[in-house]
């Protein structure tokens, strides 16, 4: 059995609960796929090119959407069919925010801005006035999208939310509208953030220092995440802030990590509360693995590159490849950062103020045939679909999801959704990867392999045999299976 309260695997007295960020790391899934999953898919009747279905399982972040994308130029040429499934909408909301941020067209917005953007809202409990006005005028752009569908597949091709619920649609505007509520006080990060610290360590509060100190050398350390620093992880426990690459004040609260609580106020207002992660940090999904070997250095046995270098460099790389079709060459990477320099190779517009559009959304541009042009970046052969939550008991029932998905993806938080009939919407010779529990702190080593035996077990169950043995749970982050050939 898994534990699932309040939409986690972990239960609520400990540091995790809502998925905010990915406690592995991003992954490009058409790197993943295995070769016998990819030798099965169907061709495309629209496009007359292979069709790659994906279905993401609890993601939370869309690390590993948004890495598919963008690198989605290395492969050869294929339909990317995404079906996301979540347990909270707030998930999907910040999913959506994500995706329009990446998808800034360059003369909107610059490389390095955008990447300092993301980072702030992924990561931050606490961000700067201007990326506080850059959420507001998104989520104003986002209420209009889940109200009028026709306007939001004008806008956002790529991205279909037509198999939401009515009633899903209409709390995701509820959501919206709270991010774009300019009150500070209504969500009080700092206090909420030490509450749940105060309530997470308990005796042990007093000296909290020491209990950094232990989950980051004997736990994060020692697990492989090497790479995040004692100051930047101190800092992040204390304050929830975890990347600081633009100097500013970090003083506004990042609305996108709130979740309303059942509680209302006196006056009948409703409570919103942060039940995130405490205790790992947002460093996981993107500072801890990189191409760029010369952001690993050591020096006498102390990194030369913080897990703050690592993400931003590793999200700058994505956002140039995402628009450039190429990868990404900075040049004279250590040169140019002791100099403050922009490493990004990307010829760019001149950043626009976030939250001052230099077009409005909706106003949409002319191309030179007269067409409307979308308000976003639309990558060739890439579809998003949102379904609507707790639709896994649902899918094999409906005939249009049956034998669909060549690549199934489960975050260790969603496994208690994974059930036998997921190979009743699986292709030929699917794969199945799930994310392991290295990073969740509160896990010892046994329960790590308590966790690793009872997902090869299910999947097993499920017809699923493990591409690679599970056992060596400490090396690898995520499980890997085939579905069983019927023949």
């Amino acid at each position: 059995m898994y534990v699932k309260e309040g939409g986690c695997l972990l239960c609520m007295e400990s540091g995790h609960c809502e998925r905010w960020w990915g406690f592995s790391p991003a992954l490009d899934l058409q790197m993943k796929c295995l070769s016998s999953s990819m030798e099965n898919l169907s061709v495309s009747k629209e496009h007359a090119i292979p069709e790659l279905n994906l279905l993401l399982v609890g993601c939370g972040d869309g690390r590993h959407l948004l890495k598919t994308i963008c690198q989605a130029h290395r492969w050869p040429q294929r339909r990317l069919n995404f079906y996301v499934v979540e347990d909270s909408l707030a998930l999907l909301g910040r999913q959506m925010l994500f995706l329009a941020l990446a998808l800034e067209r360059p003369e909107q917005m610059g490389l390095q801005e955008k990447s300092e953007l993301f980072l702030e809202l992924f990561g931050n409990s606490l961000v700067r006035s201007q990326t506080a006005a850059y959420l507001q005028e998104k989520a104003d752009l986002f209420i209009r999208y889940v109200t009028d569908l026709e306007f939001q597949q004008r806008s956002l091709p790529m991205l279909d939310l037509s198999a939401l619920k009515f009633k899903e649609r209409d709390l995701l505007e509820v959501i919206f509208k709270f991010w774009r509520n300019p009150d500070p006080y209504i969500f009080p990060m700092e206090r909420l953030w030490d509450s749940r610290s105060r309530q997470y360590l308990g005796s042990r509060y007093d000296f909290r220092r020491g209990a950094f100190d232990w989950d980051l050398c004997m736990k994060i350390h020692e697990r492989g995440a090497s790479t995040i620093g004692h100051q930047q992880y101190y800092r992040w426990r204390e304050s929830g802030v975890a990347f600081e690459i633009r100097e500013g004040i970090y003083d506004v609260p990042n609305k996108s990590l709130a979740i309303e609580w059942h509680l209302k106020s006196r006056r009948g207002i409703p409570l919103h509360e942060y039940r995130g992660d405490i205790i790992t940090g947002p460093y996981i999904a993107f500072g801890i693995e990189t191409e760029e070997t010369s952001l690993l250095k050591t020096f006498n046995g102390q990194r030369s590159k913080t897990a703050q270098d690592i993400s931003h460099y590793n999200v700058t790389a994505l956002f140039h490849e995402l628009v450039a079709q190429k990868l990404y060459t900075p040049r004279g990477l250590t040169e140019a950062e002791e100099k403050g320099e922009d490493r990004a190779t990307l010829q760019e517009a001149e950043p626009r103020h976030p939250g001052r559009a230099s077009q409005k959304e909706g106003e949409h541009r002319g191309s030179a045939t007269g067409e409307e042009e979308p308000d976003f970046l639309c990558p060739k052969y890439v579809k998003i679909h949102f379904l609507s939550l707790g639709s896994m008991t649902e899918l094999h029932h409906k005939a249009e999801y049956q034998n669909l998905f060549n690549l199934v993806y489960f975050s260790s938080s969603m496994m208690y959704d994974f059930k036998p009939e997921l190979k009743l919407l699986s292709a030929p010779r699917a794969t199945l990867i799930v994310e392991g529990v290295k990073f969740l702190v509160d896990y010892n080593k046994d329960e790590i392999k308590n966790f690793a035996d009872r997902v090869t077990k299910e999947a097993k169950d499920a017809s699923f045999l493990p591409f690679r043995p599970p056992s060596d749970t400490k090396k690898n982050l995520f499980m890997v299976f085939e579905l069983e050939d019927k023949q």
